[in-house]
């Protein structure tokens, strides 16, 4: 019974890991990562400054997904961050909630 646990336990480490790593390659193949960065300001905020900001809003992955695909502006100064209409609803949706992960 402890080998099967153990097996159950490393195969949800491993799809927990997938995700992440899916995340981060969809970020990055999405376009996000050309203005932002994990854990620094570029032209616009680090994705962990992200997370933190939104940290404890029940809303925060719908707002963000919206924000991914239309754009926002004024939020995090002057620069506006422009729509991308290239990303899905649905991997919105997934970045969000992969940015909201990132501690």
């Amino acid at each position: 019974m402890k080998t099967i646990w153990m097996g159950m336990v490393a195969a949800s480490a491993l799809l927990m890991v997938g995700t992440t790593q899916a995340s981060q390659e969809l970020a990055q193949g999405s376009g996000c990562m050309n203005c932002h960065m994990l854990d620094k300001k570029m032209v616009g905020p680090g994705l962990k400054d992200i997370a933190a900001k939104y940290k404890g809003d029940a809303g925060a992955a719908a707002k963000l997904a919206e924000k991914i695909t239309k754009g926002s502006n004024g939020v995090w100064g002057p620069i506006p961050m422009p729509p991308n209409a290239g990303v899905s609803e649905a991997n919105a949706k997934i970045l969000a909630q992969w940015i909201l992960s990132i501690k």
